[in-house]
C-alpha cells in the first residue's frame, strides 16, 4: 500500500511546475512606455528603437520596456491587432494627471514622465534615483503572489509582453510594410491591495510571438504614476 502511494506521488510530481520569481532592487526600475500604432507612419522608428533593447544587459534588471498599441488610429484605414481602447485610455490618464502634455504617437513616457528628447536624437534616458523598495512576485501554475512592503495601498498591474511579432500592413499610412514588434502589451490585469496580492492570471495570449515576458508594477490608486516595477521572460 505504501509503495503504491509513493508511486502515485512520483507520477504527480512533474505536474507541479516550479515557481518563477521576480524580484526588483530597492532602487527604481526604469519603465519605458511607448504609445504606438501600426497605422502611424512615424511609429516604426520608435518601435525599432524599443526592439534594440532586447540585447541590453540591463533588460528587466535596470529597465522594462512596454509598447502600448492605441486604438484611435484604427479608423484611418488600418486596424492594429494589438490595439485596445484601454491602452488609449492609459495614455489619456497620463494627460489628465499632468504627467504628459498631449495624446499623440509615438508617445514615449519614461518613469511616468513625458520624454520628448527622443525626437531630437536621444536614445538613452537618465535613470531614476529613488529607492521605493523591493517589489517581489512569485508565479506558479498561473497564480501570482506579489508583495511590496513600502506601500500600504496600491494598484498592482500585471502585463504579458509579446516579443518577436510581425505584421504585414495592407492599408493605412504604413501600407506595404512588414513591421516588427517587441515588448507589445498583449494583456493587462489590474487589482488594488494593501501591499500583498494573490491573483489568478489568465493564460498568456499566443499570437505568434517568439517569447513572452511578464511586467509587474505598482502605482497609486489615484494616479498612473509607476512607483516600482519588476519583470522578466516567462520560463518555457
Amino acid at each position: 500500500m505504501k509503495a503504491n502511494l509513493f508511486a502515485c506521488i512520483l507520477l504527480a510530481w512533474p505536474l507541479l511546475a516550479p515557481a518563477q520569481e521576480f524580484v526588483s532592487a530597492k532602487h527604481t526600475t526604469d519603465v519605458v512606455e511607448l504609445f504606438t500604432s501600426e497605422g502611424c507612419s512615424s511609429c516604426p522608428r520608435a518601435d525599432e528603437w524599443l526592439s534594440e533593447m532586447k540585447g541590453d544587459k540591463g533588460l528587466f534588471k535596470d529597465f522594462i520596456p512596454m509598447a502600448f498599441h492605441v486604438d484611435y488610429w484604427n479608423q484611418l484605414g488600418w486596424t492594429d491587432r494589438f490595439s485596445r481602447e484601454e491602452y488609449s485610455e492609459s495614455q489619456r490618464d497620463y494627460v489628465r494627471s499632468g504627467l504628459v502634455a498631449h495624446v499623440y504617437t509615438p508617445g514615449i513616457v519614461v518613469n511616468s514622465k513625458e520624454w520628448r528628447r527622443w525626437f531630437s536624437g536621444a536614445r538613452r534616458w537618465h535613470g531614476g534615483d529613488a529607492e521605493p523598495g523591493v517589489l517581489s512576485a512569485q508565479l506558479q501554475d498561473g497564480r501570482l503572489h506579489a508583495s511590496f512592503a513600502a506601500s500600504s495601498k496600491a494598484v498592482l498591474n500585471v502585463a504579458y509582453l509579446g516579443v518577436g511579432l510581425t505584421s504585414e500592413i495592407k492599408a493605412g499610412e504604413n501600407r506595404g510594410r512588414m513591421l516588427m514588434h517587441d515588448f507589445v502589451v498583449l494583456d493587462r490585469v489590474q487589482t488594488t491591495g494593501a501591499g500583498e496580492w494573490d491573483i489568478e492570471l489568465p493564460p498568456p495570449p499566443q499570437i505568434g510571438q517568439e517569447k513572452t515576458a511578464l511586467a509587474i508594477w505598482v502605482s497609486p490608486p489615484d494616479s498612473p504614476r509607476i512607483i516600482q516595477a519588476v519583470g522578466g521572460y516567462l520560463q518555457p
